[in-house]
């Protein structure tokens, strides 16, 4: 999740403040920032790990945490068995370790700035993260733009901030929250038990007021792909889709 904006973010050391395990295989890493910045939900930032040999590994994480947060910005890293940076963070990386990162990055990926028409997040695993940026944001702001997530995710306990999200359902009616649970029967009856696809976009499209003039699809390569193809089978408009994708 790298761009053009890389070139004008400077590296900076940040210092692990707080690990919290979310699900079995995603942690949220909370970063003290050495030089804070003002982010837009939706942007992430490169995290750099130099071994002692000096072989150099980068990848990008979206930030979870909302702009109107401190000094500490929150990733949501998920253990990819072939990823280089990931089994780093969850086998060695401790509180109070120094992480190389710069950011804010990213230009396209961002929520509204003055949202008024219905937004549709769509989302897998990790890739909730910029998404739960953007909800957040929108919490703090009291906004009321008509919402709906699309979550898929393998079990419930794998439901990455699910407390959170079936809170802000319960106290926003304006926010409507939809899992997609492939591997066992969903509790709820407005969720689903599959992976998502174009009738299930359809669906919970149906539940917001009128068609979404905003959505942002978050998440591996293959889930992307697919997510965007079944949003434009459900007759969304191409030109309203933004797409972001993470990697190890």
């Amino acid at each position: 999740m790298t761009d053009g904006s890389a070139r004008s973010a400077s590296w900076q050391a940040c210092t692990i403040a707080e690990i919290i395990q979310q699900t079995p295989s995603i942690n949220s890493y909370f970063l003290r920032l050495s030089e804070p910045f003002a982010h837009i939900a939706g942007q992430h930032v490169d995290v750099r790990l130099t071994a002692p040999g000096g072989y150099v590994a980068m990848r990008g994480y979206s930030i979870a945490s909302s702009p109107n947060a401190s000094d500490i910005i929150e990733l949501a890293i998920e253990r990819l068995p072939d990823g280089e940076v990931s089994p780093f963070f969850h086998d060695i990386a401790v509180v109070g370790d120094e992480i190389e990162l710069r950011g804010p990055l990213g230009g396209h990926f961002l929520w509204p700035e003055h949202a008024t028409a219905p937004v549709l997040l769509i989302g897998a695993g990790s890739g909730v993260a910029p998404l739960m940026a953007m909800l957040r944001h929108r919490r703090d702001l009291a906004q009321t733009v008509p919402t709906a997530l699309l979550l898929s995710s393998r079990t419930k306990h794998d439901v990455l901030f699910g407390g959170e999200l079936l809170a802000l359902e319960t106290a926003d009616p304006q926010f409507k929250l939809a899992l997609a649970i492939t591997r066992e029967t969903p509790e709820r009856p407005t969720d689903f038990a599959r992976r998502i696809d174009s009738a299930m976009v359809a669906e919970v499209v149906a539940r917001l007021p009128r068609m979404p003039a905003h959505v942002f699809v978050c998440g591996s390569n293959p889930f992307v792909n697919a997510a965007a193809d079944g949003a434009l089978l459900a007759g969304l408009d191409a030109a309203v889709i933004k797409t972001e994708r993470y990697g190890g």
